[in-house]
């Protein structure tokens, strides 16, 4: 590749731990193309998982149908789609990445109508709509693949290869700021900030309230420890999104006297910054796991009915429980006070 550097645009239309495990691959373009533009094509729902990071020079993103606000009718949507799509064709894009494990048909649909010179992807057996792809790296699965490995093998035909880098999330400044002035309220002197993250949208994730009391009062008997309880806020009876507002209540009820920030996080951002400002978190594996990760936080995590080698904490020190029942439920206090106890021993 003689001459000036490619522009990149890398479309990547998953959820937020998908994203996040993606990041190693942005920084491994700009490693090898440190002048090149290289964009993101994302949705509106994981974008904040980008925002900030060194390596990206332009984040676009784009609402689905069932994320659109209130007040926004689908047809304003897919309007709204139709000009950002618009916007990136006139920017001549020379390569279209479709960053996801295997072939990827409806990211190679937004491909075509931005119109780069070549598009990168797996392609997979329908060759009627895999030839669109000009360069194609034919999909095989590998047992025991990591998320982030399994994305990173598409930068082969660039020349690269080898272990991705760790994951990045970046924190924003001035959320970080805010959730800072509250937990200083809460935590004045704290060695040790422990991120309890209760909320997990899949049932067989979740750990009792009781439990994870039980846990940070044992953890609390640590000298300098305080914590932040992150959940998302709403009703458990949604069953999209469902919120921990009567979890959260729960613990905080029982953990008065134990000096913890309640910190119910409406936006995206909000998490991250949160999450930024802890010395260690305790969740279930999902889409904060990973954001924790992202951020370089080791990571006591619980995982129910998901496949531990590809979605484990990337890069970072962890200690991973899952029961053989595959129901977080049945973890103990006892198992995860041991294996919080192992990580610290991992960061001496």
């Amino acid at each position: 590749m003689a001459g000036a550097e490619p522009s990149f645009l890398v479309i990547r239309r998953d959820n937020i731990g998908d994203l996040v495990c993606t990041t190693p691959l942005f920084r491994a373009l700009r490693e090898r193309f440190p002048t090149a533009r290289i964009c993101a094509l994302v949705n509106s729902y994981n974008a904040a998982v980008l925002q900030g990071n060194p390596d990206i020079d332009e984040v676009f993103s784009y609402t689905k149908a069932k994320h659109r606000p209130i007040g926004q009718s689908v047809p304003g949507v897919y309007f709204d789609r139709m000009k950002m799509l618009a916007k990136l064709r006139a920017m001549r894009f020379d390569y279209a990445v479709l960053a996801a494990p295997g072939f990827q048909e409806r990211s190679l649909l937004l491909a075509r109508m931005i119109g780069p010179r070549h598009i990168l992807g797996f392609t997979g057996k329908k060759k009627q709509t895999s030839r669109h792809v000009d360069i194609g790296v034919p999909f095989v699965f590998i047992p025991h693949l990591h998320e982030a490995e399994d994305v990173f093998r598409l930068l082969q035909p660039l020349g690269i290869s080898g272990t991705p880098p760790a994951a990045s999330v970046c924190p924003d400044k001035v959320e970080t700021a805010r959730a800072r002035s509250q937990l200083d309220k809460v935590g004045a002197g704290a060695r040790l900030t422990i991120g309890i993250h209760i909320s997990a949208r899949k049932s067989s994730q979740r750990w009792p309230a009781e439990r994870f009391v039980q846990l940070a009062r044992l953890l609390h008997e640590r000298p300098g420890v305080c914590f932040m309880l992150f959940w998302s806020p709403g009703d458990e009876q949604n069953l999209l999104h469902p919120g921990d507002d009567g979890k959260a209540a729960e613990m905080m009820s029982a953990l008065g006297d134990v000096p913890i920030l309640a910190y119910p996080t409406h936006r995206l951002e909000e998490l991250i910054a949160g999450l930024s400002l802890c010395d260690a978190v305790v969740c279930s594996d999902g889409g904060a796991m990973h954001l924790a990760a992202g951020l370089g936080k080791p990571i006591l995590c619980f995982f129910g009915q998901s496949d531990a080698m590809r979605w484990h904490p990337w890069s970072v020190p962890y200690v991973l429980l899952q029961p053989e029942s595959s129901e977080v439920k049945d973890i103990s206090v006892a198992e995860a006070l041991a294996g919080f106890g192992e990580l610290m021993e991992k960061l001496i």
